[in-house]
C-alpha cells in the first residue's frame, strides 16, 4: 500500500488548545494537498474552515471534548451548531462515568441523539479505551451498533495512552455489520497506520503521518493526534 492511499483514510488532526487559525489554514491546505479523508479541528474554527476550503475537503470536528461528561442537551447543542457552521463529520465523546454506573440506555440514548442531531452527516463515537475494561470496550461495540453511528473510535488522543492494535482487533471482532472503526492517538508512523488498516481500522487520526510526507516531523511523539 503507497502513501497516497493510506492518507486517504486519514482524518488529519489539530486539536490542541493553543491552535490559532494560521495552524489550522496550514492543516487545511495541507489535507487538500494530500487529499485526506478530512481535517479535523476545535469546532471555533468549523465555519471559517468551511468557507475557506469551499468544499474541497471534509470538515470533522469534536463534541464533548475530550472528557466527555457535559450533558446530552449540551452536546446535541453543539452538534447542530457545528453542522450548521459546515461540519461534515462529528466526533463525539461518550459520558464514561455513565458506561462505568452501567447506565447504557442513557449511553445509548445520548449516541442517538446525537447522531439524529448530525443530519445524515457522520458520526463517530469515541469511547476512550484507555480508560475501560475490556468488558466495557465490548458493550461499547454493541451500544454504538444499537444506536445506528457509522464509526466508533478509540481514542481522544488527550488522555493516559491513545489506539492500540489490541484495541483495534477487539472493536472488528465485537461492532455490528456497517459500523467503521477509527484508531487515534499516538500513531506515528506509516508502518502504524497500515498494521492498524490491516487490523481493521477504516479511519486514522493524525497529524503526524502528513508532516513525515513534509519531513517536517521530529520524531518526538506526541500523544496529541
Amino acid at each position: 500500500m503507497n502513501t497516497s492511499e493510506v492518507l486517504k483514510i486519514v482524518d488529519h488532526t489539530l486539536l490542541t488548545q493553543t491552535a490559532t487559525w494560521e495552524d489550522i489554514k496550514t492543516i487545511l491546505d495541507d489535507g487538500i494537498k494530500y487529499e485526506t479523508a478530512s481535517a479535523c479541528i476545535p469546532a471555533a474554527y468549523v465555519k471559517q474552515a468551511a468557507e475557506y476550503t469551499e468544499g474541497k475537503l471534509p470538515i470533522c470536528t469534536v463534541i464533548g471534548f475530550p472528557n466527555g461528561y457535559s450533558t446530552t442537551a449540551t452536546k446535541v447543542f453543539e452538534t447542530k451548531d457545528a453542522i450548521a457552521n459546515g461540519a461534515s463529520e462529528i466526533d463525539m465523546v461518550i459520558n464514561i462515568g455513565f458506561l462505568k454506573d452501567g447506565r447504557y440506555d442513557e449511553v445509548e440514548e445520548e449516541i442517538r441523539q446525537i447522531h439524529e442531531a448530525c443530519d445524515g452527516k457522520i458520526l463517530k463515537v469515541i469511547i476512550e479505551t484507555c480508560l475501560l475494561t475490556e468488558e466495557e470496550k465490548i458493550k461499547m461495540c454493541e451500544i454504538v451498533t444499537k444506536a445506528g453511528a457509522e464509526f466508533i473510535k478509540t481514542s481522544t488522543g488527550f488522555s493516559t495512552a491513545g489506539a492500540t492494535f489490541e484495541d483495534v482487533k477487539l472493536m472488528h471482532d465485537h461492532v455490528g455489520e456497517g459500523v467503521k472503526i477509527k484508531a487515534a492517538g499516538g500513531i506515528s508512523s506509516f508502518d502504524d497506520a497500515e498494521k492498524f488498516m490491516s487490523l481493521g481500522a477504516d479511519r486514522l487520526g493524525t497529524s503526524r503521518l502528513v508532516k513525515i510526507m513534509k519531513n517536517t516531523d521530529n520524531g518526538a511523539g506526541s500523544l496529541h493526534l
